[in-house]
């Protein structure tokens, strides 16, 4: 597997506080799963934090399964991206997972408050989306470093 890290402009040069996370990339008849915000206008590969106690293909079905309504199996990982902002790592695993069954979408508040929704795009419309992270740079470091991350990930998984 390979790791890949970025650091953030704002990286203090340690860190003392580690965030992980788990995201699962579904392609099916040429279209790749995504989570979109509608309300913000930001898209995302499904995925979220590790929960305590459980293993990180859990971690992969349960967030794909609640940002999505997708029951997935998992592979083990593929990649892992290490971020490094002000005092903080944050770890994301990516799998490649296949569609086996269906359940029914579990948002968060804060999900349900941004729109968030799945949606099927093309591999190269993902990798566009996510090319201009740069241009986020002066108005939304969040959405720059999402798009960033997503980006790298992408990159390095289609060329593999």
């Amino acid at each position: 597997m390979q790791t890949i890290e970025i650091f953030g402009e704002n990286y203090f040069g340690r860190w003392d506080k580690t965030r992980a996370a788990c995201r699962g990339i579904v392609i099916e008849n040429g279209l790749m799963l995504m989570s979109y915000a509608s309300k913000e206008d930001t898209w995302m590969i499904p995925g979220g934090g590790l929960e305590a106690g459980e293993t990180n293909e859990e971690c992969c079905v349960r967030e794909v399964a609640e940002e999505t309504g997708l029951i997935v199996e998992p592979s083990g990982p593929v990649l892992e991206i290490d971020e490094y902002y002000e005092d903080c790592k944050y770890i994301s695993l990516y799998f490649l997972c296949e569609k086996t069954g269906e359940t029914g979408v579990k948002l968060t508040e804060g999900e349900i408050k941004a729109g968030l929704e799945p949606r099927w795009i093309s591999v190269k419309d993902a990798l566009d989306i996510f090319s201009k992270h740069a241009s986020y740079a002066d108005t939304d470091e969040m959405k720059r470093g999402l798009y960033l991350r997503e980006f790298t990930a992408l990159g390095a998984i289609t060329r593999a």
